[in-house]
């Protein structure tokens, strides 16, 4: 298989929207419509509950970690002579998907989601130990703030850290993580200021402490 068809390949396994799909099939709704407009599991888990949530968030993450994992192995082998430029080829394979998630053609790039599930399903299958440090700093944040844009930013600012401690600053896993990072902070921009303003909506009931 040619690069450029596998790269298109995962563009669409990112573009496939399966929080707007679980909009329409359960409630009959456009989640862009609802709260932030954002097709992620967040917004999956304000609208439809706990249990659809679930599944769009391992869906979204599957639509980045699949193509990594297989596309690479259906290159032309005279296009991936090397380690590393194989490497590169599967980070470009994950980058497609992300993008795909953030504007996906079958919505005709209308909406789409801010890209973490779809990342975190990218590193988990390049990078697991690094990701797996991102993590678990996203649930104590969201655990403890009840704020998911502030661990899902948290989280990518620290994972290129982790990538830089487990694999070297010097390998295109850094370069891509940085990339990465610098997406979804800027996608969460409107997250942000709502933060700094004191507006952003926490998820789950809010204790004592946290109102």
């Amino acid at each position: 298989m040619h690069p450029a068809i596998a790269l298109g390949i995962a563009y669409l396994a990112g573009s496939l929207p399966f929080a707007y799909l679980a909009g329409r099939l359960l409630k009959g709704i456009d989640l862009r419509t609802v709260g932030s407009g954002n097709l992620g599991a967040t917004t999956v888990y304000r609208t439809l509950g706990a249990p659809a949530a679930v599944v769009v968030l391992l869906l979204d993450a599957l639509k980045g970690g699949l193509p990594v994992a297989l596309l690479p192995r259906l290159l032309d082998p005279s296009t991936t002579a090397g380690d590393s430029t194989m490497l590169w080829w599967s980070l470009a394979f994950g980058v497609a998907a992300i993008a795909g998630h953030a504007k996906p053609i079958f919505l005709l790039w209308k909406g789409g989601g801010k890209g973490v599930a779809t990342a975190a399903g990218v590193f988990a299958a390049v990078a697991p130990v690094a990701l797996a440090v991102s993590l678990t700093l996203f649930v104590l944040v969201v655990w403890r703030t009840r704020f998911v844009s502030l661990g899902s930013i948290l989280a990518a600012v620290v994972l290129p850290l982790s990538v830089a401690l487990t694999a070297g600053p010097r390998s295109p896993l850094f370069v891509v993580a940085c990339a990465v990072a610098a997406f979804v902070v800027w996608s969460h921009r409107a997250n942000i200021q709502r933060l700094r303003a004191g507006t952003e909506s926490r998820i789950g009931r809010p204790t004592e402490a946290t109102r």
